[in-house]
C-alpha cells in the first residue's frame, strides 16, 4: 500500500516542484548569439555541456547535432532539446535543464530625448520605465511613443506609450533585455507668437497627442490686453505653400465657435495691435519661429 501511494504522490511532487535534482531557472531573459549555456540531462552526466551559441543562434548537442535556441527562455530551450532527444529516439521521458552562464550582451541603448543618452549596464531584463529612469527621464520636448529595438532583430519593434498618468504609464510597462535600444524620438510642437504672455514653441506630449489653439493659447499664458486677438490667425506650412487661416479665438473662447485642431509645427499669431503688424505675413511669421524658445507644458 506505501508503495502505491509513493507512485501516487511523486508525479504531483513532479508537478509541484519541477524536475527533480535540477536547479530552478532565471526565465527574465532571452537566449541570443553569445551566449553561453550550461546544458544538463537529469541522471545522464555524460550528456552534460557547456555550448556558445553561434551567430546563427543555435548550438551543438551531443547526439542531436545543431539545435536552434536563440530567442527562446531557457526553459523553452529545454523543451526543444528534449523534444529532439525524444523524435531522434534518443531518450524516452529526458529531462533537460539550460541555464546561461553568461550573456554576450549586457548592455541596453536608450537614445533620444532623455536626459542622459547613453549605454547603461543591465544584467537582467528590467521594465522601460526603470531603463529610463537610469537614463534620466525624458526631456521636455520628449514624444511619449517609444520605441523598444529587440537585440539582433531589425524587424521586431516594441511600441510603448509613456502616459503622463501614472496608472496607466505602469500597467503597460514592457521589458528591456540586454542589447535592445530604447528610441525617444522628439515631440511635435505647435507655435504661439505675437503679444502673448510667453510667446515660443510647445511640445504636443498630452495623453492623446493633440492640442488645440485654445490649449496652445493657454499654454502661452494667453493673449494679453494689448493685442488684437480678432485678427489671430493660423500659419501652416504645407505642400502647396504657406496657408493663412483666420482664427476667431474671441468666438472660440464663447464657445460660438469649434475649436481648431493643430498640426505639428502650426504656427498661432496674435497679433500686438493693429499699426504694429501692417505688413507682417505668413512668411515673416515662420521665419520667426527659428528663434522661438521651446517650453515644456
Amino acid at each position: 500500500m506505501r508503495k502505491q501511494l509513493q507512485y501516487l504522490y511523486l508525479p504531483l511532487l513532479f508537478f509541484l516542484f519541477g524536475k527533480p535534482g535540477l536547479p530552478a531557472q532565471n526565465e527574465s531573459l532571452l537566449i541570443g548569439p553569445g551566449d553561453l549555456l550550461h546544458l544538463q540531462v537529469y541522471d545522464t552526466p555524460e550528456m552534460e555541456q557547456r555550448a556558445r551559441v553561434t551567430d546563427a543562434g543555435t548550438i551543438p548537442f551531443s547526439f542531436l547535432g545543431s539545435v536552434k535556441v536563440s530567442g527562446l527562455t531557457p526553459e523553452l530551450a529545454a523543451e526543444r532539446i528534449e523534444q529532439r532527444l525524444v523524435t531522434a529516439g534518443i531518450m524516452l521521458h529526458p529531462q533537460v535543464t539550460v541555464r546561461v552562464e553568461a550573456y554576450a550582451t549586457q548592455n541596453a541603448s536608450v537614445m533620444g530625448q532623455v536626459q542622459k543618452p547613453g549605454i547603461y549596464e543591465i544584467d537582467t531584463a528590467r521594465k522601460v520605465v526603470e531603463v529610463l529612469a537610469l537614463a534620466g527621464g525624458l526631456t521636455d520636448v520628449a514624444d511619449r511613443h517609444i520605441t523598444i529595438q529587440r537585440a539582433g532583430t531589425a524587424q521586431q519593434k516594441v511600441e510603448y506609450y509613456y502616459s503622463n498618468t501614472p496608472q496607466a504609464a505602469l500597467a503597460d510597462d514592457p521589458l528591456v533585455y540586454p542589447g535592445d535600444t530604447v528610441i525617444v524620438p522628439k515631440a511635435a510642437v505647435v507655435y504661439v507668437l505675437g503679444d502673448v504672455s510667453k510667446p515660443g514653441g510647445y511640445p504636443i506630449s498630452t495623453n492623446n497627442s493633440k492640442m488645440t489653439v485654445l490649449q496652445a493659447i493657454a499654454l502661452a499664458g494667453y493673449a494679453n490686453h494689448t493685442a488684437a486677438i480678432g485678427k489671430s490667425k493660423l500659419v501652416r506650412e504645407t505642400a502647396a505653400g504657406v496657408q493663412e487661416i483666420n482664427l476667431e479665438v474671441g468666438a472660440m473662447q464663447k464657445g460660438k465657435k469649434p475649436d481648431v485642431a493643430l498640426l505639428p509645427d502650426d504656427v498661432i499669431y496674435i497679433p500686438f495691435s493693429f499699426m504694429r503688424n501692417v505688413g507682417i505675413n505668413g512668411q515673416g511669421i515662420l521665419a520667426a519661429v527659428s528663434s522661438a524658445a521651446i517650453y515644456s507644458h
